[in-house]
């Protein structure tokens, strides 16, 4: 007897091939039978009428944190309401374990660290997590039976260098007892079933006392001396992050990288890149990485995203305008002394001069403050400027349009959230991604869902491109969009069936109305432990979200099933081969 029959819905395997009716039977969390409408004749304990709705894979998004909101939220929330069945974790070089057992104050800067480089709220890191853990495997054992989408981590490269070398990771080299040391530890992960190796060398990620984080300080000896542990263990994989990431390479971030790939002989993942027609130069440039990679025996993947994510900003907390050179220590300052020093003309003008700089990189794209909108606000002063555009505001005031923004952000006391308009949202920079996106070695992703929570909301990325797809640009086929999200990261991964509608793979199946299908606006709600907010975007036209062949949500709501895998390398992922 079947668990479950889908009958007449219009699959779309996953593989790219044309969609075509079926009926779909699911037995002890597999796909048991695919066949044309009304010919199962095999009993189900439940069925349901799929006709005029899309049955696919579920998503796999290769770049999330949920690292520790797993253990609040085991839904990974907004993730599974827009059809992701399957995450990939322990990104950036950042992850949860291991701790030393011997130094509880370990845990206390992970979470500050976290709550800083990934924007996790500190409280509920404090309070949603139990950190009871000391090696990978009691971490990843926690999580076991707990969670209702499948989780693979990678290990973070920072976690490892503060296991062995406490305090003197930040700005030490190990002795070669501790290299040692860290290749055993990082083993042992792999042996229970982390993913492989994730690393920062990013110039962007400091730790909550605001230094750069443990993995900043490796040298190319030990990030190769990790990559070749990978090779040795199977279903393994690197993620690498790098200064250039967010603009354009340099040349020995370039070599690095290439070399970090060959040496593991497993792919290499990079996020995030940026297409910007403005920018021409940066695709080629970032691309080259994996072009010298294929000829070296490894392979360089870039992640890139389908949709402009949604993102606020605030003068008023940690964002990406402090990563603007020369911003950061102006917007460190307390708040009325901040105040002060944003409203003197001269700082404004050095702070714009800096923005609008060839070293600001990617960040330049935040430098044109007329195009902000501006969201919540929190005074008399601003009443009935939700929603307007600061151009349209500064011209009603005479002032220059960061001035205005500034004044406007002071009569809040920096609590004003502000939304920047993207810059790249002209026909030549769509037309550039969907170029882009044919490259062999690009794969859709980088939604950091998990991370960031009050800031962006990456995590809608999937239906939100879907119904691009369907009903906006149409710039893809739902099929080669289909595949983009499902068997493209699965075969990254080398995830054991899955990825695909096909018998004899898991039941991992996303249920959705092709005439409905994408997301909502994201909206702030506090909804964290510790009453932290966070940006949520509900899902539209998601009908059925099945992990393992049990349904986990219905019509946007959870049914409180946890019928999902800690993925373990090895068991659950097979070897990628670069050579």
């Amino acid at each position: 007897m079947l668990d479950h029959l889908i009958r007449g819905a219009t699959v779309v395997d996953g593989t790219g091939g044309p969609s075509y009716p079926a009926d779909v039977g699911v037995r002890d969390g597999r796909i048991a039978v695919i066949a044309e409408p009304g010919t199962v004749t095999e009993e189900a304990v439940t069925s349901e009428d799929a006709h005029g709705l899309v049955l696919a894979p579920g998503f796999v998004d290769p770049h999330t944190h949920y690292d520790a909101q797993l253990f609040w939220d085991p839904y990974a929330t907004p993730s599974m309401n827009h059809g992701v069945t399957t995450v990939a974790g322990g990104n950036c070089g950042f992850t949860l374990a291991p701790l030393h057992p011997d130094r509880p104050e370990d845990a206390d800067y992970t979470r500050r660290m976290m709550a800083r480089v990934e924007g996790m709220a500190l409280k509920a890191l404090e309070e949603g997590v139990d950190w009871t853990w000391s090696g990978f495997r009691e971490y990843l054992d926690a999580l076991e039976g707990r969670i209702a989408v499948n989780a693979g981590f990678m290990v973070g490269h920072c976690a490892l260098r503060r296991h062995v070398m406490g305090a003197d990771a930040i700005g030490g080299q190990p002795t070669p007892e501790q290299m040692d040391a860290m290749l055993a530890l990082f083993h042992d992960a792999m042996a229970a079933g982390a993913w492989g190796l994730s690393t920062t060398q990013s110039s962007t990620h400091s730790d909550g006392d605001g230094r750069p984080v443990a993995s900043r300080h490796a040298l190319p000896e030990e990030l190769l001396a990790l990559c070749r542990a990978v090779g040795e263990h199977e279903g393994t994989q690197i993620e690498a992050i790098v200064a250039g990431c967010l603009d354009q390479f340099a040349d020995e971030e370039i070599d690095l990288l290439v070399d970090m790939t060959a040496a593991a002989g497993r792919p290499l993942n990079w996020n995030v890149l940026t297409i910007d027609a403005a920018v021409p130069a940066r695709v080629p440039r970032q691309l080259v990485p994996s072009e010298r990679a294929r000829r070296a025996g490894g392979r360089v993947v870039a992640l890139t995203m389908p949709i402009l994510t949604p993102m606020n900003m605030s003068l008023g907390t940690f964002c990406a305008l402090n990563l603007i050179p020369g911003w950061g220590d102006i917007l460190a300052l307390p708040v009325p002394e901040r105040i002060e020093r944003l409203r003197d003309a001269d700082t404004r003008a050095g702070m714009l001069r800096r923005a609008d700089s060839k070293e600001a990189g990617v960040f330049r794209r935040l430098a044109d403050f007329g195009r902000y909108v501006i969201g919540d606000t929190y005074s008399a002063a601003n009443e009935g400027l939700t929603g307007r555009v600061v151009k349209d505001i500064a011209a009603e005031r005479g002032q220059d349009p960061f001035h205005c923004l500034v004044e406007i952000c002071a009569a809040d006391e920096l609590r004003t959230v502000l939304w920047p308009m993207p810059t790249d949202n002209d026909p030549a920079s769509w037309a550039l991604r969907r170029e882009t996106w044919d490259h062999e070695d690009v794969l859709l992703g980088g939604s950091d869902a998990g991370a960031h929570l009050d800031r962006m909301c990456g995590a809608p990325y999937t239906t939100r491109f879907l119904g691009d797809c369907l009903r906006g640009r149409k710039l893809l086929p739902l099929e080669r969009a289909v595949k983009m999200l499902t068997d493209d990261p699965a075969r990254l991964f080398g995830l054991r069936e899955r990825g695909r509608v096909e018998e004899g793979f898991h039941a991992d199946l996303v249920l959705f109305d092709p005439e409905r299908v994408d997301a909502g606006p994201a909206t702030l709600v506090h909804d964290l432990p510790g009453d932290s907010p966070r940006l949520d975007s509900k899902a539209l036209g998601i009908v059925s979200v099945r992990v393992n062949g049990v349904e986990t949500l219905r019509d946007d709501k959870v049914t409180g099933a946890v019928p999902g895998t800690v993925l373990r390398s090895g068991r659950d992922t097979r070897t990628v081969s670069t050579r």
